[in-house]
């Protein structure tokens, strides 16, 4: 076990030391997950929503269904029939109990609609500012990348220059290159 302890340590160390080195990288991770947060946020929103739709309906259905048994109820207690009022009064007792607990569901996915709606543009502003990060560190690298080419191609082209004027043999060429040409523009002038 130890080996793989000492591998997966090397591996976080190198990952962590390569996104330093690459800030571009992890700003591109970043903005990856927050992407996927909103997707999922706006995803929790809509099924929150649902569930509400869904436990409404079930309080109207018991709404309705205690109506239903308290005006039996009334009319058992009229008839002189305590044999059937009093079950139907606990029967009744029981669907107010459901209905108290539903309207706690539907209290709890109200609070927590709001509280997902009021997470959602944060994580959009955040995104936005990655997004920000991000192209302001690929303008930076652009620009160093553009630098480090400048002075490369100025460092091989002093390079190139002192070689040349160091090295005889190109001397001779670069003097017969010229002759040869100079003669070749007296030949075309003359016809």
């Amino acid at each position: 076990m130890g080996l793989f302890d000492d591998l997966g340590r090397f591996l976080e160390n190198r990952l962590d030391e390569f996104l330093k080195n690459n800030p571009h990288l992890e700003l591109q991770a970043l903005d990856e997950k927050l992407r996927e947060q909103e997707l999922e946020t706006r995803r929790l929103i809509s099924d929150l929503r649902s569930r509400e739709k869904q436990v409404e309906s079930e309080i109207l259905s018991t709404a309705q269904e205690i109506q239903r048994w308290h005006v039996r109820i009334e009319k058992a207690k009229a008839a002189g029939r305590m044999d059937l009022a009093e079950p139907a009064q606990a029967h009744e007792a029981s669907l107010l109990r459901e209905g108290n607990q539903k309207w706690g569901q539907m209290e709890v996915l109200r609070d927590r609609i709001k509280q997902t709606e009021e997470l959602l543009p944060k994580i959009q502003v955040r995104r936005q500012e990655v997004k920000e990060e991000l192209a302001q560190v690929q303008t930076a690298r652009a620009t160093q990348a553009e630098q480090r080419w400048a002075s490369t191609t100025g460092w091989n082209q002093s390079t190139n220059a002192f070689r040349d004027a160091s090295d005889p043999l190109e001397q001779r060429f670069r003097t017969w290159e010229t002759q040869e040409e100079i003669e070749q523009m007296k030949r075309q002038m003359g016809r």
